[in-house]
């Protein structure tokens, strides 16, 4: 059931992300699509750590610091000292398209996957998830900018676009594919030797 509330969410976030993006791309006049993703690539230093309390603080390249609490799952932390780097990648993507008159949607579908370093390797790991679901547009209001849509649960949600625009590519009745898609990969590399 957890999983339902989930996708409702996802469904919600997704269709205001998208709604927010810049211009629509249209593959055709009938099924308008979208994707847009953005990759994020950080590197942080270990400035401390607090093996008890499971606390590391990083250093960002801007010299700003903050400290997080690393969950059990990590096995490896202890392998982790102070001057090594924390490289970190995160991607997300969302799509979405207008699905043809007379095509069935498809179920609610929620995959995910987390890998994690062997034992006494240095703490990394690559953890992934996707939502797909389907909305139905239930009112425009292009004076006002916003768009009602009921999700997957019944429940229905207005966002407002911030490109009202987009609003003309879509009509009352309309189905939307939506897919949210985000990826996390995270190492840990020995300090340069100086």
């Amino acid at each position: 059931m957890r999983w339902k509330v989930a996708i409702a969410e996802v469904a919600m976030v997704a269709l205001v992300l998208t709604m927010a993006y810049g211009a629509m791309a249209a593959e055709t006049k009938s099924a308008p699509t979208v994707k847009r993703e953005r990759v994020v690539n950080l590197t942080a230093t270990v400035k401390a750590i607090d093996l008890e309390k499971r606390l590391v603080t990083l250093q960002g390249p801007k010299g700003n610091e903050e400290t997080i609490h690393v969950d059990e799952r990590a096995k490896n932390l202890p392998q982790v000292k102070v001057g090594d780097l924390v490289k970190v990648k995160y991607y997300e993507g969302i799509a979405f398209r207008v699905l043809p008159p007379g095509q069935a949607a498809s179920a609610p579908s929620a995959t995910g996957t987390m890998t994690t370093a062997q034992p006494g390797q240095k703490p990394a790991g690559v953890a992934g998830r996707e939502v797909t679901v389907t909305v139905t547009i239930e009112g425009i209001d292009l004076k006002a900018g916003k768009v009602t849509f009921k999700g997957p649960q019944g429940n229905s949600e207005t966002v407002k676009a911030q490109d009202p625009n987009n609003l003309k590519l879509i009509k009352v009745g309309d189905q939307v594919e939506i897919t949210y898609t985000e990826a996390l990969a995270i190492s840990v590399e020995e300090a340069k030797k100086k």
